[in-house]
């Protein structure tokens, strides 16, 4: 296999580094190793939701719908995703949480790749 080639399925592949398919965090030899971009394909069960506030975000964020009814909470907003497709975009500085009105997937895409973000006592970024 050409090592700068990586084929696999998100639905395999994300539950082994919680829901992220690339970004800094993937190994510098990996071709899913990016400083540039993170990708998530993140699966949430009915009533999941981030334990905490991410805050201070330095990073600029597009979250699309594919299945289910995904709520994201940004400052004084809150914006349901509710049909396939349906995404929102917030940039640095944007504050936001979120919660999964019923079992959902999402497809986050966040850039830069910066370290950070992940909730300690639960994993969860």
């Amino acid at each position: 296999m050409n090592d700068r080639v990586y084929v696999g399925n998100a639905g395999k592949d994300a539950p082994l580094d919680r829901g992220w398919l690339l970004g800094h965090f993937k190994d510098a030899g990996d071709p899913r190793h990016s400083e540039d971009v993170e990708i998530k394909w993140g699966v949430h069960p009915r009533g999941d939701e981030r334990a905490q506030w991410v805050k201070g975000e330095e990073r600029t964020a597009l979250l699309v719908l594919v299945s289910g009814r995904f709520r994201v909470e940004l400052p004084g907003r809150s914006v349901l995703l509710e049909e396939q497709g349906d995404y929102v975009v917030w940039g640095r500085g944007v504050d936001h949480s979120w919660f999964a009105e019923e079992e959902s997937v999402v497809l986050t895409v966040r850039w830069p790749s910066v370290p950070g973000y992940a909730v300690a006592d639960d994993g969860r970024a």
